[in-house]
């Protein structure tokens, strides 16, 4: 007996070393531990394919040039995540905290850059600033100018995904600061600051979580691009993969250069885990959430409209604007291809399944993360992050090779597909959801649960109803996401299954500007329907 309870005392020793005080209840940690399994499958399928390639893999890694390129990438991403910030924090609290004209309007336009695939952001960056562009064109008539200077290479890059990423801060930012308490304004107020030392000492620190989050799904779609960087020519690792992939019918070698891309990853994720450290974001009493007064920005409203303008103009209208006019050159040669509509209805419809399944995912994974801190929780939540930052090639790849080996039903079929996108994008979900609840206080789901409430209940009529305004923007990025994803969609879609991203792409790629514009353009007016419906969820009386 004493072998035993001896035993028994082993065993929970080593259950609360893995999953942390206090235990966590099945209903989270079990789901949570299927969602990692599925996470897996990638870097599994990596790990088999780069044993296999040999020391080809790590010398061509090592070499001069492969730690230039690594080099680059690290610089790029330094780069587009610290601009991204810059960006979107001031964008974010002139949104929700002052009195700005339009203020969802703006934030619509703000958050529309996500809906935009990079290959057609870098297509429009190289036709409307190249060096024989449409500007170019324009100021030759104009000035005589002859030949802008080079937009190709890293200005070009950090340009393109700078105005493309700003927006996963934006929405997190704004997430978060519906949710923070009104009184902090308050009592800084009260001790005699003003809105400036507001801001910088008292609101700041305390969106740390959400604009770190933020900022590591910047970084990460920074390290998994292709689009971009491929056709404004800066050289980053992603594009080295995705060579090695196209030149050589052996993929061991492409997936060996994959490993170290997750290593890069890890790192990410591990810095942004450093910077949390163990404060506290909730609010330190129970109460109902208050609307915050709105700052008067007086005359500060002025350059206040010409930031949100500026940032409008140069990340939605000016693409917009030229995805139009060669919009208007395909309906006037050749009209409008039958294959747009199904193909938009095909996007909408696995847009939102992914969506809904991401948000299921999310929930067990984010809950586990914050309210059951332990070994277990923080490699599940890493985990999420590390598949976003892979290529969508090599997670298409994996997820191939283990339905036609281990389950050929989900070979080529829809749920597959719509996988795909969950492990691509699930991390948009946890970093949105993880936000909210942070700034929860486990004290009002505690008294639930003294009261006699399963945890279950207090999941469904506590925790659940406080997170909708992370719950709505992970779906918001998921879908955005999903709408513009075009290599996980071209290996995993079902025969004959096309969508927006699918359509366009093939356009682009056989030259047909037009027809590739018009497609654009109908993908990113779709978009627009859920960013509206996400700003005017909050709608107040009396607020414009």
């Amino acid at each position: 007996m004493a072998q035993q309870n001896q035993a028994g005392r082993r065993q929970a020793g080593f259950w609360q070393w893995l999953v942390g005080r206090p235990r966590p209840p099945a209903i989270v940690w079990l789901p949570a531990c299927l969602v990692g399994a599925a996470l897996l499958l990638p870097p599994a399928y990596l790990l088999l394919r780069g044993l296999s390639s040999g020391p080809d893999a790590w010398e061509l890694v090592f070499r001069q040039r492969g730690l230039l390129i690594l080099a680059r990438t690290v610089l790029l991403i330094g780069a587009v995540t610290a601009a991204a910030i810059a960006l979107a924090v001031p964008l974010a609290w002139l949104l929700l905290r002052t009195d700005l004209p339009f203020r969802r309007a703006w934030l619509v336009l703000a958050s529309l850059p996500l809906v935009i695939p990079s290959y057609v952001a870098g297509f429009v960056v190289v036709v409307a600033l190249g060096p024989r562009g449409m500007l170019q064109k324009a100021l030759q008539s104009l000035a005589g100018v002859e030949r802008l200077p080079d937009i190709y290479g890293f200005t070009g890059a950090m340009l393109t995904l700078t105005l493309l990423t700003y927006p996963y801060v934006l929405l997190t930012v704004r997430a978060a600061l519906e949710r923070l308490d009104p009184a902090l304004d308050e009592t800084s107020r009260a001790a005699g600051y003003g809105p400036w030392k507001t801001f910088v000492r008292v609101i700041l620190p305390t969106l740390r979580p959400a604009i770190v989050a933020g900022g590591l799904l910047v970084a990460l779609y920074t390290l998994s691009d292709f689009g971009a960087v491929s056709l404004l020519r800066y050289e980053t690792f992603t594009w080295a993969i995705y060579v090695q992939y196209e030149a050589s019918l052996d993929r061991s070698l492409g997936a060996g250069l994959s490993l170290v891309l997750v290593a890069l990853a890890l790192s990410l994720v591990v810095g942004e885990a450093m910077t949390r450290g163990r404060s506290r974001y909730y609010r330190s009493t129970a109460g109902a959430v208050r609307t915050p007064a709105r700052l008067r920005l007086g005359w500060w409203k002025v350059p206040a409209l010409a930031y949100c303008t500026t940032v409008a103009l140069v990340s939605v209208a000016g693409p917009v604007g030229v995805l139009g006019y060669w919009a208007l050159q395909g309906l006037g040669a050749s009209g409008v291809s039958v294959q747009l509509w199904p193909a938009a209805a095909s996007s909408v419809l696995v847009s939102l399944a992914a969506a809904l399944l991401a948000l299921v995912c999310a929930l067990p994974v984010a809950v586990l993360a914050v309210r059951f801190p332990g070994r277990l929780s923080s490699l599940l939540e890493r985990i999420t992050y590390v598949a976003f930052a892979l290529p969508g090639i090599v997670v298409a790849l994996a997820l191939v090779f283990f339905s036609a080996n281990y389950i050929p039903i989900l070979y080529q079929s829809f749920a597959l597909l719509v996988l795909g996108y969950m492990v691509l994008f699930l991390s948009a979900a946890v970093g949105a959801v993880r936000s909210s609840l942070l700034q929860i206080s486990p004290s009002v789901e505690q008294a639930s649960r003294s009261l006699g409430s399963t945890p279950a209940r207090v999941f469904a009529t506590i925790t659940l109803p406080l997170t909708r305004p992370g719950l709505v923007s992970g779906a918001a990025l998921v879908f955005l996401l999903t709408m513009k994803e075009l290599p996980a969609t071209l290996l995993l879609s079902p025969i004959g299954f096309k969508t927006l991203a699918t359509l366009t792409w093939s356009a682009a790629s056989e030259a047909f500007y037009a027809r590739a514009s018009i497609s654009a353009l109908v993908l990113i007016g779709l978009a627009a329907i859920p960013m509206s419906l996400l700003v005017a969820r909050d709608r107040q009386p009396g607020n414009p």
